[in-house]
């Protein structure tokens, strides 16, 4: 399900004021940047994927999880569902279409830093409503604290409490937790957040372990090709 014309201008609207959008490689790939970059999916997928920002092959691409880092994820995705690794980059892309994906801001930032929280607070409706209304499933991978955090926003002191409280547990990337989220005319959806690290090479404490708490992850969901 695209978004519709009224959708995309909104995201529009909102970016035209952004600073901070890394303009150089939007031009470098003759890429409209403020057109947002958000890989809706399948509608009907049960299980979703949630990260941080677009980098820069998600620019070139036009779509989310396509660089190095959703590469990886892709890769156990893949030999999760075939029983072996994908053949090429369009073998791992056809997942765009089985599942949905969607980040915390769908723009690139400079430096590849994480978008401020006036930022995420600034796009937070517009993405709660889409995991709200495009999006029929409930199970979410998070990837990396910012995704997690995020459902944080516009919320209670408590809840952020809870949510930083769980980010801190040991068992985190075993655990799960369900939040609700409430769009502006009061659509509600409980979702339930299946939290892992961010799949890069930066981060060095997860990064090895990465591919196996995915795979984890996937066998406690059952994901499989008829679902």
């Amino acid at each position: 399900m695209p978004l519709s014309s009224a959708e995309r201008d909104a995201f529009r609207q909102l970016a035209a004021d952004l600073p901070g959008i890394d303009l150089p490689v939007y031009a470098q790939f003759a890429k409209d940047p403020l057109d947002p970059i958000i890989g809706l999916g399948d509608p009907e997928a049960p299980l979703g994927f949630f990260g941080r920002d677009p980098g820069r092959d998600e620019v070139k691409y036009g779509e989310p999880f396509i660089g190095s880092g959703g590469q990886i994820a892709r890769k156990v995705l893949y030999t999760h569902l075939h029983g072996q690794p994908p053949a090429d980059f369009d073998a791992s892309r056809s997942l765009s279409q089985q599942f949905f994906w969607a980040n915390t801001v769908p723009y690139k930032p400079l430096g590849n830093k994480a978008w401020s929280e006036r930022v995420k607070k600034t796009f937070h409706p517009l993405m709660r409503r889409l995991l709200i209304e495009h999006w029929h499933g409930t199970q979410l991978i998070t990837l990396g604290r910012e995704a997690f955090l995020w459902f944080g926003i516009d919320q209670s002191k408590d809840e952020r409490a809870r949510l930083e409280a769980f980010w801190k547990r040991e068992d985190r990337f075993d655990s799960r937790l369900e939040v609700t989220l409430e769009t502006e005319e009061g659509a509600r959806k409980t979702l339930t957040l299946h939290p892992l690290p961010h799949p890069s090479p930066l981060n060095q404490t997860w990064y090895t372990r990465f591919p196996g708490l995915l795979e984890r992850r996937l066998a406690q969901l059952e994901v499989g090709l008829g679902r």
